[in-house]
């Protein structure tokens, strides 16, 4: 085992960026184990979720926009400036039952003073081919809040498969910019709470789809949607269904299998924080869609990140022994 560590940050994205630098211009060199391009693991790409985002258009300071791995390398780019040190690999592994704190990247055992969870959550998505091509061209989103304004939706019909609050909310907020909006879902009822429904079926520009599942979206020569195959779920008829979007709003999944047990967790599996970014680990500190399942914004993530950050620095001022 190598030295002792004062910071080690878990996760990349946003707030992890953003605790690196704030903790790297508090002195305190921070270590940030980015996630690995590996698949088994099931979730998104260094960098989180933005890496995978087409415009950003409502991060603030950058009235054009940018592209969502461009920003994500210029906040690593601006954490290093200031001594914050990046290694590329999995934590599958935390004890924090003494200190040091010890985390484990594959076989490497890393001891830290304090640590810093922002491993981000990553979006459910259907799971077939055709999605996964189109979310590259932007034309298939998980979050109607970052992509809804984009110019391909605008004044567009656009469908959003899921049948809980979120797919609500989703669909509620993409009308402000769609002509018209649609709700698949697999079964003829929704989940969602009884007020959101009433709200949905009262906006004039909402429809619905029962008993529909999204078996492949169209078009993937074009790279663009153009519509989508759905499945009958009563008596197993395929049509195709007329669409220029995709919204998926079939929840989040937050990236904290390593801290079960470790950490108190939600019900949903979210880290809880109290006092900012608190965990229940006195000296571990949290930040970022691993906490945050309202408003998962990059906005947000980061000034969680520059909380933990700031959290962690007074702790181990307080701590120093």
């Amino acid at each position: 085992m190598s030295e002792v560590e004062n910071v080690v940050i878990v996760g990349s994205g946003p707030a992890g960026y953003t605790a690196a630098l704030y903790a790297s211009r508090a002195n305190l060199k921070p270590l940030l184990v980015e996630g690995d391009l590996d698949p088994e693991h099931h979730v998104d790409l260094p960098g989180g979720q933005l890496m995978i985002t087409t415009d950003v258009e409502n991060y603030p300071g950058f009235p054009e926009g940018i592209k969502g791995p461009e920003l994500m390398e210029r906040m690593r780019a601006q954490a290093e400036r200031f001594g914050a040190r990046v290694e590329t690999g999995w934590v599958d592994r935390v004890d924090f039952s003494a200190r040091p704190f010890r985390v484990w990247v594959g076989d490497r055992e890393i001891a830290a003073r304090a640590v810093i969870v922002a491993t981000g959550a990553a979006a459910n998505w259907i799971g077939i081919p055709s999605e996964t091509e189109l979310r590259k061209t932007g034309y298939v989103s998980a979050c109607a809040t970052c992509d809804g304004a984009l110019p391909h939706f605008r004044n567009r019909h656009v469908a959003v498969v899921g049948g809980g609050d979120s797919a609500i909310e989703e669909a509620t907020f993409l009308t402000k910019f769609a002509s018209r909006v649609s709700i698949v879902h697999r079964r003829d009822q929704l989940r969602a709470s009884k007020i959101m429904q009433e709200r949905a079926r009262q906006n004039p520009k909402i429809s619905f789809v029962w008993n529909s599942q999204v078996v492949e979206v169209l078009d993937v020569a074009k790279k663009k949607v153009t519509g989508l195959r759905l499945k009958d779920a009563l008596n197993g008829s395929t049509h195709v269904f007329e669409c220029d979007g995709l919204f998926v709003a079939i929840g989040h999944t937050p990236n904290t299998a390593a801290f079960q047990g470790r950490l108190d967790l939600d019900e949903k599996g979210y880290i809880r924080v109290r006092r900012g970014s608190c965990t229940s680990v006195e000296g571990v500190f949290a930040g970022g869609d691993c906490v945050d399942h309202v408003y998962r914004q990059a906005i947000t993530a980061a000034g969680m990140g520059c909380m933990a950050a700031i959290d962690a620095e007074r702790w181990l001022e307080a701590n120093a022994h």
